[in-house]
């Protein structure tokens, strides 16, 4: 990679994006080249940069994302404006939060108010291991349980690969030793609404100030107060992401590498294989993962999403197919296949069509 840096380019990172409009932070070394270069007009270096997007990369349909390295040109630093002129290499991305460079993903729930549910923590968990990246998992409002349940629910939780650290963001506990485990990389902070990860990011970091909502009694969830994706930098380095709360994830992966996604399951796989390579592990002779595992209920169900998903995209690219999904009642997420109506047989005949019709017909017999 050109060292961008030694040809006197700026270098920094993205934090936010709003309309058409990129907050970037800029690196700190270069920050003191730029106050130095601004010292005549006395004017203090801003770490930040609200920059467009030069026309260049948006003709060859180069994407700015949160967490993208970019090239900055034509600072103005008395404005506190610059162009983006180019966008780094990236060595991960996300859809859905769209994002750039991230390093891992730390996963809060809370073990009390809202109860910890273990399918949606398990739905959680399976959205974050599709990524390909590190997770971390910490649990929230420990204060609210005693000793001997929380040994439970670590136990439980080893015997599905994971070694959860609780915190309480109210109370400070082990809120430092999560802190630690972020120093030095991007990492994405997701989780159902509710179980305190604006409060938590307002803890590691004072100047965030997020919006902080409370849990509904009526549903036992929190209420949304997250509204776009914006970078937040660590005291001891790193940046944190913040994304916009959601419930359930989407099963959107591929039927065949779900199975993956289970460490306990990979644990299996890891010292046996199936008898076909394309085993499902539902009810296949000679599976390796088919047993007495506690996921493997959830496993099953996400399954049939996955399927149901990928099906329903090679309805939607194929035109000519018989079936449509239909939902079954309103508001309730139910679905179901349902055959399509021949195209244009069920249609009325137009007046104009059959003024043309009567038109070529008069024509003919003349």
């Amino acid at each position: 990679m050109t060292d961008f840096a030694a040809t006197g380019q700026l270098l920094g990172t993205v934090v936010a994006v709003q309309a058409n409009f990129y907050r970037v932070q800029l690196d700190q070394k270069q920050g003191e080249i730029g106050e130095m270069e601004d010292r005549d007009s006395h004017l203090p270096y801003p770490p930040l940069l609200l920059c467009t997007r030069r026309t260049r990369l948006k003709k060859i349909g180069q994407q700015v994302m949160v967490g993208d390295r970019v090239v900055v040109e034509e600072p103005d630093w008395a404005g506190g404006r610059g162009a983006i002129a180019d966008v780094l290499p990236r060595h991960s991305e996300l859809d859905r939060p769209a994002i750039a460079n991230v390093n891992q993903i730390l996963l809060v729930f809370a073990v009390a108010d809202p109860p910890l549910e273990p399918y949606q923590l398990s739905r959680f968990l399976i959205k974050a291991e599709s990524t390909s990246l590190d997770v971390l998992l910490c649990l929230n409002k420990s204060d609210l349980i005693s000793k001997p349940e929380q040994q439970k629910v670590s136990d439980r939780l080893l015997g599905w690969g994971y070694e959860p650290i609780f915190i309480s963001v109210k109370d400070g506990i082990n809120t430092d030793q999560a802190g630690r485990y972020l120093s030095d990389k991007i990492t994405v902070i997701a989780g159902p609404s509710g179980v305190g990860k604006s409060s938590l990011i307002n803890t590691l970091i004072d100047s965030a100030k997020l919006r902080v909502g409370e849990v509904s009694g009526k549903l036992a969830r929190g209420r949304h107060t997250t509204r776009h994706i914006e970078l937040f930098e660590l005291p001891n380095g790193g940046l944190l992401a913040d994304t916009p709360g959601f419930n359930q994830p989407d099963m959107d992966c591929v039927p065949e590498e779900l199975i993956y996604y289970f460490p306990e399951a990979r644990k299996r796989l890891a010292v046996a294989s199936c008898r076909f390579s394309d085993c499902l592990h539902r009810d296949e002779p000679e599976c390796a993962v088919r047993g007495d595992w506690e996921r493997y209920e959830h496993y099953l169900e996400f399954l049939d999403a996955a399927i149901a998903h990928q099906t329903q995209l090679h309805q939607q690219a194929d035109p000519e197919s018989t079936m449509k999904l239909k939902s079954k009642s309103k508001g309730k997420g139910q679905s179901q296949y349902e055959p399509k109506l021949e195209s244009k047989k069920y249609r009325r005949i137009s007046r104009k069509t059959q003024l043309q019709d009567l038109q070529e017909l008069y024509r003919d017999e003349e």
